[in-house]
């Protein structure tokens, strides 16, 4: 429901068709987005600098991960709300000083990153951050000013009002995902109100939003179909699907015309791309 935003370009475009995110839906070609969930790490060492290190290595440009924010106010690199589940560490990010969750190693090995150290190791690579708390909001507006990353940053989140409060606080426009609410809209009107009344409907819904960041299916509800993908073609959004780790689904996402795929399995990703012709 906006206009292309500089996130998405420049892209491999080996056709000679536009580049914004509505491209497929005139007509035109682009090579989809690979995404390293988390970084890559076979090993489970998830948001680390040595997992974004080795999806940067596979040639990968954009890099999703989660943002949590300490005690003293530090953004660093993590999905979890505790240390507990990948680390040796214990309790809740937003209650502990930087100072400790800096003790604290994924896997038992890798030191969590902060956000600055992420951004200024990797100057070229464009970051799909998924905020995960409402301490992060102003955290991260705050980096994303500081260092003027509004090109070169995705802000997701699941929850809508999250998101916005981050956009909200820039004084340039970043792009944006759909939260939960959003994309449950857009899957449950979009194939049953006509279009005039489902552009309204979504043009207030989805005010912000560049990309929508789904699951192949909610449940037992499919989400990436033809028509949800034309539907979103037409509404000038993307189609980003999660979490996509075997080929034969990559393929048939990639048939289906989505434009970007988040993975554990880099590897495996740029292989398909690599046969398709697509990896850039």
């Amino acid at each position: 429901m906006t206009d292309p935003h500089p996130y998405f370009a420049p892209r491999d475009n080996r056709d000679g068709g536009p580049e914004d995110p509505a491209a497929r839906a005139r007509g035109g070609a682009r090579a989809p987005l690979a995404m390293a969930h988390r970084g890559f790490s076979l090993d489970g060492l998830e948001n680390s600098m040595t997992a974004f290190r080795a999806a940067v290595d596979l040639g990968f440009r954009h890099l999703e991960t989660d943002v949590h924010t300490t005690a003293d106010g530090v953004l660093v690199l993590f999905h979890d709300k505790t240390l507990d589940r990948i680390t040796e560490g214990r309790g809740r990010i937003a209650d502990l000083p930087a100072a400790t969750v800096d003790l604290a190693r994924i896997g038992g090995t890798e030191p969590i990153p902060r956000f600055e150290e992420l951004i200024e190791a990797f100057p070229e690579v464009r970051l799909n951050v998924d905020v995960k708390d409402w301490n992060s909001v102003a955290t991260l507006a705050s980096a994303i000013e500081r260092h003027g990353l509004h090109d070169r940053v995705l802000v997701a989140s699941f929850s809508d009002r999250r998101r916005r409060a981050v956009l909200k606080q820039l004084s340039r426009p970043a792009a944006g995902s759909a939260g939960i609410v959003s994309n449950a809209v857009f899957v449950l009107l979009g194939a049953v109100l006509p279009t005039p009344l489902m552009s309204l409907v979504a043009r207030r819904a989805l005010r912000g939003v560049h990309a929508l960041q789904v699951p192949v299916r909610y449940g037992a509800v499919p989400v990436v179909t033809p028509g949800f993908i034309r539907r979103a073609h037409r509404h000038g959004l993307q189609v980003h699907v999660w979490t996509v780790n075997e080929p034969a689904e990559m393929h048939r996402l990639l048939d289906l015309g989505v434009d970007g795929i988040v993975t554990d399995r880099a590897d495996l990703l740029k292989a398909v791309l690599q046969e398709r012709g697509t990896w850039s």
